[in-house]
């Protein structure tokens, strides 16, 4: 398909620079395209081409200056000509004003548009300015975060006080629910659509909004770590909870029992984010508790989620079966739905039948057959395989196997021809082998139709703006597992913290444990081995186990040895 994709401009430049080869080029152009991204953006996300390198060859290429954002004196920027829309529609931001000429950060030297539309809505002449384009991403959300973060402590602040707060509005289809004053209190509903904008920016997963006798506490759970972010005053907690509940179409008058709903951000034409919301009635009001689900996430592709390359090609070996069984486990929260996304969009295709059953559905994804699971209404996981395999079925995708039914009917699709993705709630691949069959599942079954597991944890990655190189004795590093042949060979940073990041983090990175049914593991299987006979084998067969993968990404700079400890360590 991509071998009929013509190479256009920077595309092109780069095949010719040989810094792609030019099927990687037609892919890269064809996906962003696809994904509606910047091939700029599209290349640095994935990996593909270091900004830097881009950023200059494109100058070049192009006869566009190059500027390095670090060195722009961020005091003379002009703040009030461009508005915050444009700019993230764009991608661009305004770095200079010489008299009736604005000087424009752009990072993809071919966006004439940007150009244009920025010219004719401030009236100057504009003249583009090439930038890296992971820093412009990070200059963009500094530069407005002025008006929409830098949240201070509400503990003893009146109500009154929160008229300061400004946000976007939170575009969500359910009509206000009649509470009167509880859900149209502008102040509210400025703090609450503030709340969601500072989570967005700081890459959280989760907000927590919580009342106490005396306090009301709202934190954010960012890199897997919670954090507290603000206090408002405890009489606001009637009024958060219910905001909340009209945004996500709940029974503002229920505060007995638990509740479940969504809501839609808009943040500009294009981009929207889903918040997954759920109520709990607690001692001293409703706790809400509301989970990110940012399709951009699915989008991210295979390189970005960091699986070494004999991993990556494991699983991308495993999803070009026509059939068997990939298997994703890990705890909650450990990124095994991203990982499955990540395979469904790989065999996203016109000319497969993708179905999905979920708990519930997170990201929306095109051209996916995605079903909600419902068990008060009969439709279970159970009932929704049986239904998928009557509609001539090519990839069934399970949120979980929890029981023997959905089991038996999951491996039987496996062995008729589909091809099956789930998860399990187990700690290792050689765990999930061994809980299969405590199922139910005959060991023939399993040895048969597993093709791949996948154990994950997510780690923290450490700030490149601040990390730091620590010294640590052999000895030491010995005992924490680092290859005898290999120490001495590599460095090792612990993180310090700037104002990039979270206490020297920044973002999270994959850990795998990969492993493919080779004879050796089948045949282990079908004798009823246990778990360390199956880890042995795994080793044997040349499997990093989740531990080694760690001290892996630990040798590499990407994380810390503590975070490797705090993922990995029983």
């Amino acid at each position: 398909m991509n071998d009929s994709v013509t190479l256009t401009g920077l595309a092109r430049q780069m095949v010719l620079a040989e810094l792609l080869d030019e099927k990687t080029a037609q892919q890269a152009q064809s996906q962003a395209q696809r994904n509606k991204l910047s091939l700029v953006t599209y290349l640095v996300q994935n990996k593909l081409v270091k900004s830097r390198v881009l950023a200059e060859l494109a100058s070049e290429q192009f006869g566009v200056s190059f500027v390095d954002l670090n060195a722009i004196d961020k005091e003379t920027q002009p703040k009030d000509l461009v508005s915050e829309k444009l700019v993230r529609q764009h991608r661009v931001l305004p770095l200079w004003r010489r008299g009736n000429k604005l000087f424009l950060a752009v990072s993809d030297p071919t966006n004439h548009q940007a150009v244009t539309d920025v010219q004719f809505s401030t009236g100057l002449n504009t003249e583009a300015i090439l930038v890296e384009d992971d820093k412009l991403g990070d200059a963009i959300d500094k530069f407005f975060d002025s008006a929409v973060s830098g949240m201070e402590d509400l503990g003893d602040v009146d109500l009154d006080d929160l008229d300061g707060l400004d946000a976007q509005a939170v575009s969500d289809d359910t009509p206000d629910g009649g509470e009167g004053n509880a859900t149209d209190d502008a102040p509210v509903v400025r703090f609450v659509n503030k709340m969601l904008l500072d989570a967005i920016k700081k890459g959280s997963s989760d907000l927590h909004f919580e009342p106490y006798e005396k306090a009301y506490r709202v934190r954010f759970r960012t890199d897997g770590i919670l954090q507290e972010i603000a206090r408002p005053p405890i009489q606001l907690s009637p009024r958060i909870s219910a905001r909340l509940k009209v945004m996500a179409g709940l029974d503002i008058s229920e505060r007995r029992k638990p509740q479940d709903g969504r809501i839609k951000m808009r943040i500009s034409k294009s981009k929207s984010i889903d918040f997954r919301v759920s109520t709990c009635p607690t001692l001293w009001g409703e706790k809400i508790v509301m989970r990110i689900l940012d399709s951009a996430s699915a989008q991210m592709g295979i390189d970005a989620l960091g699986y070494e390359e004999s991993q990556k090609e494991l699983y991308m070996s495993a999803l070009k079966q026509p059939q068997g069984m990939i298997l994703v486990t890990g705890p909650t929260g450990s990124g095994k739905t991203v990982s499955l996304y990540t395979g469904l969009n790989i065999l996203n295709t016109v000319d497969v039948n993708i179905s999905t059953a979920e708990d519930p559905v997170e990201i929306n994804l095109e051209g996916i057959n995605q079903v909600n699971v419902n068990p008060k209404q009969g439709m279970d996981f159970t009932a929704a395989l049986k239904s998928f395999l009557r509609q001539d079925p090519d990839i069934i995708m399970v949120g979980e196997i929890r029981d023997l039914d959905t089991a038996s009917i999951a491996i039987k699709a496996a062995q008729t021809g589909h091809m099956v993705m789930s998860t399990l709630h187990t700690n290792s691949a050689a765990e999930t082998l061994t809980r299969l069959r405590n199922m139910g599942v005959p060991s023939f079954n399993i040895a048969t139709s597993v093709n791949l597991i996948i154990a994950q944890r997510l780690a923290r990655k450490l700030c490149n703006s601040c990390k730091k190189e620590v010294q640590i004795p052999r000895e030491a590093l010995t005992e924490e597992g680092f290859p005898e042949d290999q120490i001495g060979k590599f460095k090792l940073y612990a993180p310090i913290g700037c104002e990039n990041c979270n206490g020297g983090y920044k973002g999270r990175v994959g850990i795998y444990e990969v492993v493919k049914n080779t004879p050796a593991l089948q045949r282990i299987i079908m004798e009823e081995g246990n778990s360390i006979d199956i880890s042995i084998q795994m080793r044997k067969d040349g499997f990093n186990d989740l531990r080694t993968s760690a001290l892996l990404k630990a040798m590499q700079g990407v994380t810390s040895l503590a975070e490797v400890n705090r993922v990995t360590k029983d």
